[in-house]
């Protein structure tokens, strides 16, 4: 069993019953003010064997901010070096697909060296007014505290759906041993995941311990500890929604609906186009236990390059698809979404904007966040060889036709048909990244030891 009391609470669940969230980003301008703060907020911090009320409280730290907090050169020198560079270099920012307009140079936040972000606090809440009230108890002088506000980014919620109007959040895995309600019903083998994949100091599933990140005085400052992945991903819903309209014919399809289900995957309510290809089909709207080698091997129903087959290939890659090989090998690169939209709907259903949409000027998208333990080896991998790659399972020119940024050789997308497939060209950019970073979410004794007098 894991250790649920030194766990944050992030990790064991999503908050979902808290409606309202907000994150804020800081610089750290006096880290013994700063490491005071830290110290007075540590026993509010929600972990994951809590019940979850009223409100939850998390916090997690680049590596450049616990360097500024006076975290020991010896702890620091411990942790990988994907972590220690950030999100933000010349090669990640080509292997993730953080060019063009979603170019680092654009961002509003973590793009630019001169305005590092060393600290995120994560507050969630039942309704607006508590959450006020958190953030006053939480943060109320961020300057007394030490620190600057760098930004504070909202959220909204739009309850099971994400703005292009798609149930989002259904395929999660479950993570072996951490103390939960116990999932109706029980996750297929292939979401079950070892501790280790998403918290420190524990096997994960090559069977492997992380090594400590040790202390001068011995604690490891890592167990308990989880990687925090942050994306601000801003969504042209009337794009999306005008291409689906103008290239439904072309992409074989009578209706705009249709082409779109093709490109995410699933059908807006969620039904999922393995099982039922032609139509919508409600009664399947939390359907997870299917998978792509066995039922759906050449993508005639679900299209091998669409946003959801590239995220979660489930039994579909060599070399043995359908095989628990396969299911196996994709284990080995899951993540854990914690993700919530911002910004107003688009149209007045947020469950399922239709063409014709004219583009309000309104900003939106999605807070994307997800935990791993191993940030080349999860999410890097799976943004880079799967979401950001053109030739994703033998595809020659097609990146995600959601997600991805778009370039001169990575805009078509491929839709299997008989006798002949459907080909699109020149997709548009639906998603730009418009902010990111890398963080360390630590356990609470970590976050004690951090927040201590003399912690270096």
């Amino acid at each position: 069993m894991t250790e649920n009391a030194d766990i944050q609470g992030m990790v064991a669940a999503g908050y979902g019953k808290l409606k309202a969230a907000t994150y804020l980003l800081f610089k750290v301008a006096d880290p013994v003010a700063a490491r005071a703060w830290l110290a007075g907020l540590a026993g509010a911090v929600t972990n994951a064997s809590a019940p979850v009320t009223t409100t939850g409280l998390n916090l997690a730290f680049t590596h450049a901010g616990l360097a500024r907090l006076g975290l020991a050169s010896q702890c620091l020198a411990g942790f990988p070096a994907e972590f220690a560079e950030g999100m933000v270099t010349t090669h990640r920012s080509r292997m993730l697909g953080d060019t063009g307009a979603s170019a680092p140079s654009g961002w509003r936040w973590g793009g630019d060296p001169a305005e590092p972000v060393d600290v995120l606090l994560l507050l969630f809440a039942l309704d607006p007014p508590t959450l006020v009230a958190l953030q006053q108890r939480a943060a109320a002088d961020p300057a007394a505290a030490g620190l600057r506000l760098v930004a504070q980014l909202e959220t909204s919620d739009l309850g099971i759906h994400e703005h292009f109007g798609f149930h989002d959040g259904i395929s999660q895995p479950s993570i072996e041993g951490l103390k939960e309600p116990p999932p109706v019903p029980p996750p297929p083998w292939r979401d079950s995941i070892k501790p280790g994949e998403f918290v420190l100091g524990y096997p994960d599933e090559y069977g492997v311990i992380t090594p400590p990140i040790a202390t001068p005085g011995g604690l490891d400052f890592g167990r308990n500890g989880t990687y925090l992945v942050f994306r601000q991903l801003q969504q042209d819903v009337a794009a999306f929604w005008t291409f689906a309209d103008e290239r439904k014919a072309e992409g074989g399809h009578g209706h705009a609906e249709e082409l779109a289900a093709k490109l995410v995957g699933r059908w807006p309510s969620g039904a999922p186009l393995v099982r039922s290809p032609e139509h919508d089909d409600s009664t399947l709207a939390s359907e997870n236990n299917f998978a792509y080698g066995i039922e759906d091997p050449h993508g005639f129903g679900c299209p091998v390059g669409c946003h959801i087959r590239r995220t979660n290939p489930r039994d579909s890659l060599d070399p043995s698809p359908g095989s628990d090989k396969a299911v196996a090998l994709v284990k080995r690169h899951r993540i854990l979404r914690r993700g919530r939209e911002y910004g107003p709907p688009l149209g007045p259903d947020p469950a399922g904007p239709r063409p014709p949409i004219r583009d309000d000027g309104q900003d939106r998208g999605l807070q994307f966040l997800c935990l791993n333990a191993d940030l080349v080896r999860q999410f890097e991998f799976v943004q880079a060889t799967w979401v950001a790659s053109p030739k994703f399972a033998g595809l020659y020119d097609e990146a995600d036709p959601v997600i991805a940024s778009r370039g001169p050789l990575d805009s078509s997308f491929t839709i299997p048909d008989q006798p002949f497939r459907h080909r699109l060209r020149e997709l548009p950019q639906f998603v730009t990244v418009v902010g990111g970073g890398y963080f360390f979410l630590p356990g609470i004794q970590a976050l004690l030891h951090l927040g201590s007098p003399g912690s270096a």
